[in-house]
């Protein structure tokens, strides 16, 4: 739905990149933003590597291994934090690299870590930035340190203040759109 109200606001703008999950939810999320057509397939923004936890509930994960926590622990047969985190880090060279906004469409737990990473912090530390389905995020600079301008907003009272913008107020942001499904599950 906010990817739908953000098509708008966005699909006018000049963005020196978008890049977005070989994922079918991201794809479609990115489609429904207006941003589709100039979208790059990047592959280091897919989804955590859940391995043997791919499918299941973090509830149905907890009963099976008590105390876990993604961020800490990865998953078995899958990736660890700094896997992710690694990913996380290739996608922001990419990004600082474009001289411009760029649109990322990616997943919750990936976008999570994204913006540990972008602030300087190991990928763990992901878990401190809880993540809705379907929200805007901005990374953006302050006096040239990377800073985290808007995180989780919902479309509410937030189309209108990215459309009234002027183009240098997102000069070199990186916009986030979180495509992900209640359950840790993926579809290709």
């Amino acid at each position: 739905r906010l990817a739908h109200l953000l098509r708008g606001a966005l699909s006018h703008r000049a963005f020196a990149l978008v890049l977005v999950s070989p994922l079918q939810r991201a794809r479609e999320t990115c489609e429904l933003a207006g941003l589709a057509a100039h979208a790059i397939v990047e592959p280091d923004l897919v989804e955590w590597n859940y391995g043997k936890y791919e499918g299941l509930t973090p509830n149905e994960i907890e009963r099976q291994a008590p105390g876990w926590l993604i961020f800490r622990d990865g998953c078995p047969g899958g990736e660890t934090p700094e896997n992710v985190g690694a990913r996380a880090d290739r996608v922001i060279a990419r990004a600082r690299a474009a001289g411009g906004d760029v649109a990322l469409f990616a997943h919750g737990h990936l976008l999570r870590v994204l913006v540990a990473r972008w602030l300087g912090l190991p990928a763990g530390a992901g878990q401190h930035f809880l993540l809705d389905t379907g929200t805007l995020n901005i990374l953006d600079y302050y006096r040239g340190i990377p800073a985290l301008k808007t995180w989780n907003a919902p479309a509410v009272g937030f189309v209108s203040a990215i459309a009234d913008r002027g183009s240098e107020a997102m000069t070199g942001s990186v916009i986030g759109m979180a495509a992900t499904p209640s359950r840790v599950k993926r579809t290709q």
